[in-house]
């Protein structure tokens, strides 16, 4: 499950997809497992402090789409109706897929994605780079996800459906990832 978490941040970092982290009370609990949290350095991420099992609770969504900037009218703009008034560029929209690893499957990685889902993310949850304390407890998160619209994938999946062809400039560099 580290393994994949790793080399899943290690593909997205050869791909320029952002890769963030989470910790849960990380002043009592620790810090995240040291790979993993070296893939995330290395990828130039951050890490959400948390204590709410959702890290949405916490601030996760405002990080994947940051609020829109309201417009900034000027000159002779105001005296036209709205409907001639031209719309405001969004700088930046944010994410719409958010690929999800970790543990405990159960609780933080399922009430995290749940609300994701409920603010209209499509949520990947890649199967193979998560783990619970008991197989039962993963499998009946992965259950309620998959219930709940999120897709099920696997660390390979991903890559390759991030690659999209064998034509990709980053196709071999990846490959040497998932070999």
């Amino acid at each position: 499950m580290i393994a994949n978490a790793v080399r899943l941040a290690r593909i997205a970092h050869s791909l320029s997809v952002p890769v963030w982290g989470t910790a849960q009370n990380p002043d009592k609990l620790g810090r995240n497992v040291l790979l993993v949290q070296g893939a995330i350095d290395d990828a130039g991420g951050r890490v959400l402090d948390k204590v709410h099992f959702s890290a949405v609770a916490d601030g996760l969504a405002d990080w994947l789409r940051p609020p829109v900037r309201k417009p900034s009218v000027g000159g002779n703009a105001r005296s036209l109706p709205k409907h001639l008034q031209k719309p405001a560029a969004v700088e930046d929209e944010g994410r719409g897929t958010i690929v999800m690893a970790g543990c405990e499957a159960h609780v933080c990685l399922l009430q995290t994605a749940l609300d994701l889902l409920q603010d209209e993310f499509d949520v990947w949850v890649v199967t193979d780079a998560c783990s619970s304390r008991s197989e039962r407890n993963r499998d009946a998160a992965f259950d309620r996800l998959a219930g709940n619209g999120a897709e099920l994938v696997t660390t390979e999946m991903v890559a390759f459906e991030w690659l999209r062809s064998s034509d990709h400039e980053m196709f071999r560099p990846v490959l040497g990832l998932i070999k």
